[in-house]
């Protein structure tokens, strides 16, 4: 595999550790090695750009929290793994590092990845694809039944699709948390439904409440999403609107709040810790 090396000026530097997947071992730290093709117990992912993450502290959280809910590692081990996968982090160029816990062994590991292109948008396949997710509310173990929908939608000229309940109910995107707007007030699926806890959301709700913004939380079908302003938010994208439905005749809403909300959103990037 490619080894990635970051220029500034005419000086080459390579990063902390090469492109690719790496285990940790507890007093060796991260070591790169082929993969095992171990079960993903936890995941947990996000945006490094020029050494800048937003959320780092509750992706980490939220990583953690996953990780004990499994019976991973003691708390010490994960503070250690922790602390050895920050400072390996590239402090420059645009990364999408995935921080694993692994079955069998409970293996923990960092897979470095150079971030795709950001989109400022995204079509999204409005089929009604059922959630397929065997633990909705833990990043990790769906991944790759989630990139085969992904992949579903790809080949309707979509880059997204939504998960809905058996209902019929909106749930969320299958990378992305659904948010929508009702005349002034935030809306999003009811927390009883499975949604996965979204570090991005998080931070738009923050931003809402400080704002005075209405938040709520609201059952809706994919066909009452119709003509309203509809964002789908994910760590890598931050705020995306949705500007076209496919598999269904549905217009979009227009965008009027995308554009200073993901502002805000992209300003709340704060430099990796240095210890």
């Amino acid at each position: 595999m490619r080894t990635h090396r970051e220029e500034i000026g005419s000086v080459t530097t390579p990063p902390a550790i090469a492109e690719g997947l790496s285990v940790w071992t507890p007093g060796r730290g991260l070591v790169g090695g082929p993969s095992c093709g171990a079960r993903l117990l936890v995941a947990d992912s996000w945006l490094v750009r020029e050494g800048r993450v937003r959320g780092f502290e509750r992706h980490r959280e939220r990583f953690l929290r996953a990780c004990a809910d499994v019976g991973g590692p003691s708390a010490g081990q994960l503070a250690e793994f922790w602390r050895d996968m920050t400072a390996a982090l590239p402090r420059r160029g645009s990364w999408f590092p995935r921080v694993e816990l692994v079955a069998g062994s409970l293996r923990l590991r960092l897979l470095l990845r150079q971030a795709p292109p950001l989109a400022p948008d995204v079509r999204v396949w409005a089929a009604g694809q059922r959630d397929p997710r065997t633990v909705p509310r833990r990043k990790g173990p769906d991944l790759d039944v989630l990139a085969r929908v992904r992949s579903r939608a790809g080949g309707q000229g979509a880059e997204e699709a939504v998960l809905i309940a058996p209902t019929g109910l909106v749930v969320e995107g299958a990378a992305s948390s659904l948010l929508w707007w009702e005349d002034d007030t935030l809306c999003l699926p009811p927390s009883r439904l499975p949604l996965l806890a979204s570090v991005t959301a998080g931070l738009v709700q923050e931003r809402a409440l400080l704002t005075g913004t209405p938040v709520d939380r609201r059952e809706r079908t994919l066909e009452q999403l119709a003509g309203r302003e509809v964002w789908l938010v994910n760590a890598l994208h931050g705020i995306r609107p949705v500007t076209a439905w496919t598999g269904r005749p549905m217009e979009a809403g227009e965008a009027q709040r995308a554009g200073q909300w993901r502002a805000w959103l992209d300003e709340r990037a704060e430099p990796l810790p240095t210890a």
